[in-house]
C-alpha cells in the first residue's frame, strides 16, 4: 500500500494543462467584462445567472479539507458525518428566502454593511475587524495550510512551494477578473472536483465486488446518520441543537457565501442559486464521504485515517485519472483562495477604506484599491500559512473551534434583526461587545478541559446553550430598552418582496418542496 502518489509525466502534464485552463478561463471573463467598479470586480457587477450562484457557492464548500477530511472521518466513523450536507438545506432556504430579500432591499455589499443599516456604527465596526481577521486567518491562511500539506505531500515538493503556487495562482485572476471570474471557473472546477471524486468511488467499488459488498464488509453502525446520546463523537441531539447555530453563521452571514448570492443579477437568480446549492447537498455525502467506507474495506488499520482519500488516489487510480484528481485537489485550494482574499478585500475597500480612510474615494479608485488589496492580502496570508506549517497542526483544529464559538453572537444580532423589528441596537451591540469575549473564554476552557473534561457537554451543545442564551439576553435588553425610533430596523418580509420586480414565488417554493422530500428520504432510509 502507498500513501504517496508515484507522479508520471503523463500527470504531471494534465495537472499544468488543467491549472493553465482554470487561468485561462478567468483571464478570459475578465476581459469579456470590463471591471470599472469596485462592484465589478467584488460583486460581479451583480450579474451572474443561477447556475453561477449555485455552483460558486458549492466550489466554495468543496474544499481540500472536505476531499481529504471527509474520507478520513467515514473511515473512522461511517456516514454520521452526512448530517452536516443533510441538515444544509434548512440554512441555504433561509438564506434564500429570508436573509436574500433583506441583502438585495438594503443593497448592501457587505456583511458589516448590513448591520450598519440595522444596528449602527458599532455593529458595523465590530463585524467590519471581525470579518477581515477571520477572512484572512480562517479562509485563507488556514486553508493554505491544510491545502498545502496535502500538496506537498502529494507532490514531494517543500510546503512553502505549495503555498506560493496556490497563492499566485489565485491572485492572478482574482485581482484582474474579480468575483465574475471566480465564479465562472466555480463552474469548471466544482465539475472537475465532483467527477474526480465520482471517479474513485466507482473504481473502488468494482474493486470490492459491488454495493452489496460496500454493505455486508462495513460495520452496520457506518450506515446510521443519528448516534446513541452518549456517543462521545457526534450524539444525536447534539448534531441537531448545535449544527443551527453554525448553519445560519455559515450559510447566511459569512461573507465568502453571501458575497456570492449578492452578486445575482436579481434576487430570482439569487434564490434558484442557492436552492441548486441545496439540491447538490444531498449528492456530496455518496461522493465524497463514501470514498472513505470504501477505503476502509480495502485498506484497514491505516495509521492516518486523514489519508484515506490519498490511499485511494495513490493505490487505485491509473496514470492519467491521477493527474486529473490531484488537479481537482489544486484546484479546490486555488478556488478557496480566491474565494478568501476577495471577500477579504471587498470588507476592507468598502468599509475601511471608504468610509473611514477615503469616504469621498471614487468607483474606479475603490476599483484599483481593492486590486491592490487583493494581492497584498494573499501575500501576508501566503506568509502566515508558511509561519503556521512550522508550528503543531493542532492549531488548525483549536482555529476551528474558535470560529465555532465565535457563531453564537453573530447567529444571534443577524436572525433577531431579520425576524424581529423590535431587537435595538444597544441589545445587537452588547450582544456581539460582550457575547463574542464570553464565548471565546468558555470555549476555550472546554477546548482545555478546564476545570475537568466531565465537566463540559458536547460542543455542538454547548454552542447550542450559548446561542440561547444570547437570545434571551438580547431579548430583555431590547424589552427593557426600547429604541427611541425604529428607523434602522428593516421592511417586513412582505414589504421587502412588495419593494422588488415581481415573480412567480410559487416555482421557488415548490422546488424547495422537491428537495425537503427528497432530504426526508435520506434521512428515513439512513436514520
Amino acid at each position: 500500500m502507498r500513501e504517496k502518489v508515484a507522479l508520471s509525466g503523463i500527470d504531471a502534464g494534465i495537472i499544468v494543462l488543467y491549472l493553465a485552463i482554470l487561468v485561462g478561463v478567468g483571464l478570459y471573463f475578465s476581459r469579456k467584462r470590463r471591471i470599472e467598479t469596485a462592484s465589478d470586480l467584488f460583486l460581479g457587477g451583480r450579474s451572474l445567472k443561477w447556475y453561477n450562484v449555485g455552483l460558486s457557492i458549492f466550489s466554495s464548500n468543496v474544499s481540500p479539507v472536505m476531499l481529504v477530511g471527509y474520507g478520513g472521518m467515514a473511515y473512522t466513523t461511517g456516514m454520521v458525518a452526512a448530517n452536516f450536507d443533510w441538515l444544509a438545506w434548512w440554512f441555504l432556504l433561509l438564506l434564500a428566502m429570508v436573509f436574500v430579500p433583506h441583502y438585495f432591499a438594503t443593497k448592501v455589499s457587505t456583511m458589516p454593511e448590513f448591520l450598519l443599516r440595522r444596528y449602527g456604527q458599532r455593529s458595523f465596526t465590530f463585524l467590519t475587524y471581525y470579518s477581515m481577521i477571520s477572512t484572512l486567518i480562517v479562509s485563507v491562511s488556514f486553508v493554505l495550510l491544510t491545502g498545502g500539506l496535502v500538496i506537498a505531500q502529494l507532490l514531494d515538493v517543500p510546503f512553502w512551494m505549495a503555498a506560493v503556487g496556490a497563492t499566485v495562482l489565485a491572485t492572478s485572476f482574482t485581482a484582474t477578473g474579480g468575483l465574475g471570474a471566480i465564479a465562472r471557473t466555480g463552474a469548471l472546477q466544482s465539475v472537475v472536483v465532483t467527477l474526480a471524486a465520482v471517479i474513485v468511488g466507482l473504481i473502488a467499488i468494482d474493486r470490492i465486488g459491488g454495493v452489496g459488498e460496500v454493505i455486508s464488509r462495513s460495520p452496520k453502525e457506518f450506515w446510521t446518520i443519528f448516534r446513541p446520546s452518549d456517543d462521545p463523537v457526534y450524539p444525536w441531539h447534539a448534531v441537531l441543537l448545535g449544527y443551527p447555530v453554525v448553519g445560519i453563521w455559515y450559510w447566511c452571514t459569512d461573507q465568502t457565501i453571501v458575497q456570492q448570492t449578492l452578486a445575482a443579477r436579481s434576487i430570482q437568480h439569487g434564490q434558484y442559486g442557492t436552492m441548486l446549492m441545496a439540491a447538490l447537498k444531498a449528492l456530496v455525502p455518496f461522493i465524497f464521504l463514501l470514498p472513505g467506507i470504501y477505503c476502509y474495506i480495502l485498506f484497514p488499520n491505516l495509521a492516518h485515517p486523514d489519508h484515506a482519500y490519498l490511499v485511494m488516489t495513490a493505490n487505485l487510480l491509473p496514470v492519467g485519472l491521477v493527474g486529473i484528481t490531484l488537479a481537482a485537489l489544486i484546484a479546490a485550494l486555488i478556488y478557496d483562495v480566491a474565494v478568501g482574499i476577495n471577500a477579504f478585500s471587498a470588507v476592507f475597500s468598502l468599509n475601511v477604506y471608504s468610509k473611514i480612510i477615503e469616504p469621498n474615494a471614487s468607483p474606479q479608485k475603490l476599483r484599483t484599491v481593492g486590486r491592490l488589496v487583493i494581492i497584498g492580502s494573499s501575500f501576508i496570508a501566503m506568509l502566515m500559512s508558511i509561519l503556521l506549517s512550522t508550528v503543531d497542526k493542532g492549531l488548525f483544529d483549536l482555529s476551528q473551534a474558535v470560529g465555532t464559538y465565535l457563531a453564537p453572537p453573530l447567529t444571534t444580532v443577524f436572525l433577531m434583526g431579520v425576524i424581529w423589528k423590535k431587537a435595538t441596537s444597544r441589545a445587537a451591540n452588547l450582544t456581539l461587545y460582550l457575547g463574542s469575549p464570553l464565548c471565546i473564554c468558555i470555549g476555550t476552557m472546554q477546548l482545555t478541559d478546564f476545570p475537568h473534561k466531565a465537566f463540559w457537554p458536547h460542543f455542538m451543545l454547548l454552542t447550542f446553550l450559548l446561542t440561547a442564551f444570547l437570545m434571551i439576553f438580547m431579548a430583555v435588553i431590547s424589552l427593557l430598552f426600547p429604541e427611541r425610533q425604529s428607523a434602522s430596523s428593516l421592511p417586513t418580509l412582505a414589504e421587502t418582496y412588495a419593494s422588488q420586480p415581481h415573480y412567480d414565488r410559487s416555482k421557488v417554493w415548490v422546488g424547495w418542496a422537491c428537495i425537503a422530500v427528497v432530504m426526508g428520504c435520506l434521512y428515513f432510509l439512513f436514520g
